[in-house]
């Protein structure tokens, strides 16, 4: 049978992807590496990721929901949902041997109770809340409701962690207040007898920016975006990772427009004169941001050739002036290229004012994903 090809491609290097996890796993020695692949591992696809870096020496995944969990389990390393559960989770987590979190007093009951009519263990890793303010035992109360939550038999405590939300920010004090009190909040549970074997904290960000999270008494790291290459615009790259991604399409049409023309959608774009211009076979069904229109550009033959008009669903149309003997069927480069006209997650990120994971989550289904 004929295969049909989409689109729009979204090329991921699993090579750079295996090289960018070395580089993580070397700086961060002997802690390992929690590679955070919720989401379909940003939406890059986990099945490819996965057994990359668990080939790669990946100790174990974490995800944020059990469908996620489940569907992680057949690369046969241990996996670990970050955040909360939910009550009609935890049965089937239990079942499944999926390690599962434990955000508070309530939640340890409910999950100590269903382990024991199931007479199993549930492995859980303690979430601690020292300063993000979304999920976890607060810490000021963390002490007295871990130690209770220990004297609990259908609970094996494997694991506590928290989480940073500005650790992409080297000089931020609350960022090593939060692990001041996440260290002490250990030695005091070592020295009421309760030593718990991972502790984990370092998100990507901190990875690069936060060695005191990268060390003794930590166990582990929880690498994420920066196993593709990104990292957040304030954060050191001094790994020197890089990014595993490029996406394509291709000119759909090439036309003239006489001066006076507008294109797109209300019309924001008008032509001063004569124009060349393509209509790229991508739109934001596939993930380009709204935010390109008037604004953004694509890589033509090596070219740069700005967005004219609102990005549309399905089509995205760019001036030509640059390359006047393009063509129908041309390569249109959205993310990637050669230097220094190489478009990145960045860019558009900046351009969205957002973040790379907003980006990377945002192609749709109608995105052909394709590993190299």
């Amino acid at each position: 049978m004929h295969k049909v090809s989409r689109r729009v491609v979204l090329d991921i290097n699993l090579s750079i992807l295996a090289e960018n996890f070395r580089k993580i796993s070397e700086v961060v020695a002997p802690l390992r590496s929690i590679a955070v692949l919720k989401a379909d591992a940003y939406g890059l696809g986990m099945p490819e990721i996965a057994k990359t870096l668990v080939d790669s020496g990946l100790a174990a995944i974490a995800v944020a929901e059990i469908k996620e969990a489940i569907d992680a389990l057949k690369f046969n390393v241990p996996v670990i949902i970050l955040g909360a559960i939910l009550p009609e989770e935890i049965e089937p987590a239990i079942l499944f041997g999926v390690r599962i979190p434990v955000a508070g007093w309530e939640e340890a009951l409910k999950i100590n109770d269903i382990a024991l009519k199931l007479n199993k263990k549930a492995v859980c890793h303690l979430a601690v809340d020292t300063g993000m303010g979304r999920l976890g035992i607060r810490h000021e109360s963390a002490f007295d409701i871990i130690t209770r939550i220990s004297g609990l038999q259908g609970l094996q405590l494997e694991g506590m962690y928290s989480h940073f939300p500005a650790a992409s920010h080297p000089d931020d004090p609350e960022t090593q207040k939060q692990i001041d009190i996440f260290r002490n909040l250990n030695s005091q549970l070592i020295a009421s007898g309760l030593a718990i074997s991972q502790l984990h904290m370092a998100n990507s960000d901190a990875i690069c920016n936060w060695k005191s999270s990268c060390m003794e008494p930590f166990t582990h790291v929880r690498p994420g975006i920066s196993l593709y290459g990104f990292l957040d615009a304030s954060s050191n790259n001094n790994l020197d990772l890089q990014p595993v991604l490029t996406v394509h399409s291709h000119l759909a049409q090439v036309r003239m427009l006489p001066a006076g023309s507008t294109i797109g959608y209300e019309r924001t774009y008008k032509c001063e004169k004569p124009a060349l211009v393509g209509t790229v076979a991508a739109g934001y069904a596939e993930g380009m941001p709204l935010a390109l229109s008037n604004r953004g550009h694509v890589i033509i033959r090596g070219c740069p050739c700005p967005v004219l008009g609102k990005v549309s669903m399905d089509y995205t149309t760019v001036a030509l002036d640059n390359v006047p003997g393009a063509a129908v069927g041309d390569e249109v480069i959205c993310i990637g290229g050669d230097a220094p006209n190489n478009i990145t997650v960045e860019d558009w990120a900046s351009l969205k004012g957002t973040h790379q994971h907003d980006i990377l989550c945002s192609f749709g289904n109608r995105v052909e994903r394709r590993y190299v």
